[in-house]
């Protein structure tokens, strides 16, 4: 009874003691699996603070200068100097209104005024893009519009960076024989995507570092003068005594002109006038004829 009572005891501590070490496992586990999470995550986080932000500028700006020409060669110089790039550049004068006032037969004074204006685009550093805006808005009399917009492309960039890297394994796979594609064009199209995406990236870090500024300035109107070449045929007329010589030449010229005509039809004139005496000499010599006849 004695030794019964002693092994059920001994497998009670025995039990006991297996459940506290199974707790103690499985409280190791639990705890290396928390570790591992923490290190986990402190590791994305980690990546994801010292990940570069993308962060693309973008600028436009419109004033008034004293002369567009001269703000066009300053912007251009600054730009060069701080190693931007101009990539547009358009200078356009457009004549509100315009007068002849004639001062001889043969020439005209003209007035013009004209409004002078220019579009620039322009590509500088990004860390230069305030210092630039400010510099250039010195140049001009006053600023009517100036606007910056940041865009944030973090996130676009990782997502196509890890698409590219999905692609990447999924083509290693491929040419290793692990992943089997069966149509060729799927893979062309894979591997286009692939550089559609590095492109893209490429194209997002230039934007990136160097900054996009639209800048458009104007002029007031300016006032011009030119003698120039009467364009009215009108007023090229000669002399009155000039003019009476040529019509008297051209009169003399012109009766010449029936004179030959006439001696053209010397012959038809003769034979008129003979018919036309031939009938008045009838005419007077039987007057009852011509009058019978007047009356039937």
């Amino acid at each position: 009874m004695k030794t019964r009572l002693f092994l059920a005891l001994l497998a009670g501590v025995l039990l006991l003691d297996a459940c506290k070490g199974s707790n103690y496992e499985a409280i190791r586990d639990e705890k290396a699996v928390s570790k591992t999470d923490a290190a986990l995550g402190n590791a994305d986080s980690t990546s994801v603070v010292t990940a570069s932000t993308k962060l693309v500028k973008t600028a436009d700006m419109r004033f008034k200068v004293k002369s567009v020409q001269q703000t066009g060669d300053a912007i251009a110089a600054l730009t060069a100097k701080i190693n931007g790039m101009v990539m547009h550049h358009q200078m356009q004068a457009n004549i509100e209104r315009s007068e002849d006032i004639r001062i001889s037969n043969d020439s005209v004074k003209r007035v013009s005024a004209f409004s002078t204006t220019a579009d620039m685009t322009v590509r500088v550093p990004s860390d230069k893009l305030e210092d630039y805006m400010t510099e250039v808005a010195h140049m001009g009399m006053y600023v009517t519009m100036r606007k910056m917009d940041i865009e944030d492309r973090t996130l676009d960039y990782l997502s196509e960076k890890l698409k590219l890297k999905n692609r990447q394994e999924l083509v290693a796979q491929q040419k290793q024989g692990k992943v089997i594609i069966k149509n060729p064009v799927n893979v062309m199209l894979l591997k286009d995507d692939m550089v559609d995406q590095q492109i893209g990236n490429m194209r997002t870090d230039a934007e990136v570092k160097y900054s996009t500024i639209s800048l458009s300035f104007y002029q007031s109107n300016t006032i011009v003068q030119e003698t120039i070449a009467n364009d009215d045929p009108s007023a090229y007329q000669l002399p009155f005594f000039k003019q009476l010589a040529i019509a008297m030449n051209n009169g003399w010229a012109l009766f010449i002109e029936v004179m030959l005509g006439l001696a053209n039809i010397w012959v038809f004139i003769v034979l008129s006038v003979v018919l036309w005496l031939l009938y008045r000499y009838y005419k007077r010599k039987h007057p009852a004829w011509f009058a019978s006849g007047i009356k039937s």
